[in-house]
């Protein structure tokens, strides 16, 4: 086989080095599979010690980008850094020299994402990203290529594995939010300081670049509304078990007539839904086609392997040039004729909601609550209010399931009913989804 394919990994840490073990482990398959042969040129990290390595050779070790900038037979990097101002810099000079780009950082697509398409597009290369959203799960590609000839009606998705693990944790074990949330950082599933994952902000990042590829909207990411799994306790988990649900941080979004609506928040889901069976660190991502119809994807949504699963994917596409032809049809630019969709306001959406809601135990407080919401115009589909075990405690939770309601009313009435001298901590409300 007389035919290289050089390609550079930037980037060392966990998804460069499980790229790289890929590649040193597959490269005999997939060079009678491609009819060439990939080889790793070079392995680019600013921390020297990355770069110690057993299985890659002292020559293709840079703690710079120069030598790939250089190396005209190297016409494809693999972008794996952490920082995403340094990634943007980084893959700009890569595009100007000829470098088609694979990456798995959304953060960076999140920030730069538009920024960098456009430019690629100029210069005639490509930049794939199948890896960057749900890791393993193949959705990206799936959207953009397998149901290219659907318009999209919906996505409701499980994005982040953190937080699935941390519901799953409190619902199967029983663990305080606190204590799973430990033992997702123990694990090395979360952060020490993890509000990326459990404030909903990764989620919305992923949303964000589906949002684009799905619909042609180019939406940043910090304007999607979003709620993390923070807010949710124990009771809460209990409460819905016994109605028949789950939670779970679900990441939506869904076109209507009158707009694109975008939002992240933890959800009950129905027992028995698709997504309300999905478990521990998993995602999972649902789709409505206008031909296809329903269609669901379940895998690892994290982890080196799953990750460099996806990246390698999209090598291949890029060195077999399948990448040259798809990147510049992808939806990812406005198309001449067409209407943007408007990104709807997030007031006017609508929902089932579960309030739960620590009151005093005397009469009249129901009436109290539901004065307030039927002001409103929001109407209850029922009320659970067990007896307090402890006989001293004057202090009951309530918890009330209502019909479907607008968003921005939910919203006026919560903040009524937190003012209430009977509503001794501040409720909690959750989104339902049957």
């Amino acid at each position: 086989m007389n035919h290289l394919a050089k390609v550079a990994v930037i980037g060392f840490g966990t998804v460069g080095s499980g790229v790289a073990k890929l590649l040193q482990e597959q490269a005999p398959r997939l060079a009678r599979r491609m009819g060439k042969q990939l080889v790793l040129a070079h392995v680019v990290d600013s921390d020297p010690k990355r770069l110690k390595s057993d299985i890659l050779p002292p020559n293709i070790l840079s703690t710079t980008v120069k030598p790939v900038l250089e190396d005209r037979e190297t016409t494809l990097a693999i972008e794996s850094l952490d920082d995403p101002e340094q990634a943007r810099e980084i893959v700009l000079q890569l595009l100007e020299h000829g470098k088609d780009v694979v990456t798995a950082n959304k953060l960076l697509l999140a920030e730069h994402g538009t920024e960098l398409f456009e430019r690629a597009r100029e210069l005639g290369r490509a930049i794939s990203f199948g890896a960057a959203v749900a890791g393993g799960v193949p959705i990206v590609p799936a959207i953009a290529e397998c149901l290219a000839a659907n318009q999209i009606e919906s996505i409701h998705a499980i994005l982040n594995g953190t937080c699935n693990f941390i519901l799953t944790q409190m619902e199967e074990h029983e663990s305080e939010y606190a204590s799973a949330l430990a033992e997702a950082q123990q694990r090395g599933y979360a952060d020490p300081n993890p509000i990326m994952d459990t404030g909903g902000h990764d989620a919305a990042q992923k949303l964000a670049i589906l949002a684009q590829v799905a619909f042609g909207v180019r939406v940043p990411w910090r304007n999607i509304p979003r709620v993390g799994i923070d807010i949710v306790d124990l009771m809460d988990v209990h409460f819905a078990k016994e109605l028949g649900y789950r939670i779970k941080l679900l990441a939506v979004a869904e076109s209507l007539p009158d707009g694109l609506e975008l939002h992240v928040s933890p959800t009950l889901v129905r027992r028995g839904m698709p997504l309300a069976e999905v478990s521990g660190v998993y995602n999972a991502v649902r789709i409505v086609g206008s031909a296809v119809g329903r269609v669901f994807f379940h895998g690892l949504g994290s982890g080196q392997m799953p990750i460099a699963s996806a990246v390698l994917a999209d090598a291949i596409n890029t060195i077999t040039g399948r990448a040259a032809l798809t990147f510049p049809t992808l939806n990812l630019w406005p198309v001449e004729g067409e209407t943007p969709l408007r990104l709807r306001d997030f007031a006017e959406s609508s929902s089932r909601y579960y309030l739960r809601l620590n009151v005093e135990d005397r009469p009249g407080v129901i009436a109290e609550i539901s004065g307030i919401l039927s002001r409103h115009g929001i109407s209850i589909a029922s009320v659970i209010q067990h007896e307090t075990e402890e006989e001293s405690s004057n202090v009951v939770p309530l918890v009330i399931m209502t019909h479907v309601a607008q968003e921005g009313k939910m919203a006026a009435a919560m903040k009524l009913i937190n003012q209430l001298s009977c509503v001794q901590t501040k409720g909690v409300r959750l989104r339902v989804r049957n």
